[in-house]
């Protein structure tokens, strides 16, 4: 019984790895490829390559090691390379035009 949980535990965690790079695969896809090269993160046709061997991998789980690669892929790409990509396509959400001197309540004024 406990063997039969810890196979339900790795399925689950497969579709959600899988889930996560469909979906970083479809956010790289869909960035514009300047987009890249401003941000100075390689180029789209990596990314896109990376992320999709990443899919297929996690669908046809060969080796546990490729699926754990292809999770650091994913995560640096959402991590690192997402939030890159919007602040140079201008997608950044949360900021509404403050200065650098804004916290997170508002601008600080030095305690004036």
């Amino acid at each position: 019984m406990l063997l039969a949980g810890f196979g339900s535990f790795l399925w689950l965690l497969s579709v959600a790895m899988t889930i996560f790079a469909v979906v970083a695969l479809v956010i790289a896809a869909l960035a514009r490829e300047d987009a890249y090269r401003a941000a100075d993160k390689q180029n789209k046709t990596l990314w896109l390559i990376l992320l999709g061997i990443t899919v297929v991998v996690n669908l046809y789980p060969v080796l546990f090691m490729l699926q754990i690669a292809g999770l650091i892929a994913t995560i640096v790409f959402m991590v690192d390379v997402r939030p890159a990509l919007q602040q140079v396509s201008g997608g950044g959400r949360g900021r509404r035009g403050g200065s650098s001197s804004d916290g997170p309540y508002g601008p600080y004024n030095g305690g004036r």
